[in-house]
């Protein structure tokens, strides 16, 4: 895998084609993160308290919320609807998801108010292929440069700004602004992904779309590691007229993922929809680690698939 020095220089040319005459040229080069910006950015970072002030639960995608930090180097920078998860390291920095095409400016804000520079984003990671948590990866990427890392499945709808025709919701989904091919880049899922210096590993939980990733990586803190999953969304909603028992080698796929998020470990859980992991209630309780965990989470998302396969068998 290339590393996030390999990634900005590669992300870099890519992005000097696609800004011919269509947008504004990145910022230059700025210095990777040093040990005192972390430091700083660590102590500048509530712990969450403002953000559950700001946010309500199933709140607005777009609505400006404060970052807060989740544990060591990794924080909160998206809205309160939507999360945006970024994994700060001295080597450059990790993006999870983008958020809106506006709420992406919403993430930039949040990544310069905890003082680190959006150049220093070197690549972007995805959960699911849609338009409230990916729709403004274009715009991220025209602030930063970074690569975009996504599953085989949602190469092509990321590319073509277009959902796929297997996405159980593909008929009522908004178009997103499509990227250059050369942004973007698919991943091997169970297999590491290094980016400067970071470690992150996808797994594959297909379901809620076809190419949905959760994502799993440690973060320390005084000697106190914590693993992190950001699970996908995983929820069995579709268009109208869509039935999931029709389709039943995708259930299956649906099912191997929950089984396999399920064994996971998980000593803190993340989702896209903040409220779907409980993220006020953690923070109210001044614990990131509490509530549901990755196999309480599949369980309950199981539960909810089997009740919708037994709502399309009654009709």
């Amino acid at each position: 895998m290339p590393t996030g020095r390999a990634l900005s220089a590669r992300s870099s040319s890519a992005l000097a084609i696609l800004c011919l005459g269509a947008c504004v040229a990145p910022q230059p080069p700025v210095p990777y993160a040093s040990a005192t910006v972390l430091e700083a950015a660590r102590s500048k970072a509530n712990e969450g308290a403002a953000w559950a002030d700001a946010c309500t639960e199933w709140d607005d995608w777009d609505k400006r919320s404060p970052p807060f930090r989740v544990h060591g180097d990794t924080y909160h920078v998206g809205t309160c609807g939507i999360s945006a998860i970024l994994v700060a390291g001295s080597e450059g920095h990790v993006l999870l998801d983008s958020g809106t095409r506006d709420g992406a400016r919403v993430v930039l804000s949040n990544i310069r108010t905890l003082g680190f520079q959006p150049q220093n984003v070197r690549a972007v990671l995805t959960s699911h292929e849609h338009f409230d948590h990916v729709g403004g990866l274009w715009w991220i990427n025209q602030n930063t440069g970074a690569q975009i890392f996504t599953a085989p499945a949602a190469v092509e709808v990321l590319q073509s700004g277009k959902p796929s025709r297997d996405d159980p919701q593909a008929a009522s989904l908004d178009p997103m602004r499509p990227l250059e091919a050369t942004l973007v880049s698919a991943v091997e899922p169970g297999e590491p992904l290094v980016i400067a210096g970071l470690t992150f590993t996808p797994i594959a939980t297909p379901g809620h779309t076809p190419g949905a990733l959760s994502w799993q990586w440690q973060s320390c803190e005084d000697g106190e590691c914590r693993t992190i999953v950001y699970a996908d969304s995983l929820s069995p909603i579709s268009s109208e007229g869509y039935r999931f028992s029709d389709n039943p080698a995708y259930v299956a796929a649906y099912r191997e993922g929950l089984a396999r998020l399920a064994a996971t470990e998980c000593d803190i859980l993340l989702t896209p929809h903040p409220s779907a992991s409980g993220m006020r209630g953690k923070i109210l309780a001044d614990d990131m680690g509490t509530g549901k965990d990755c196999r309480g989470y599949a369980e309950d998302r199981l539960a909810m698939l089997e009740e919708r396969l037994a709502q399309e068998q009654a009709q």
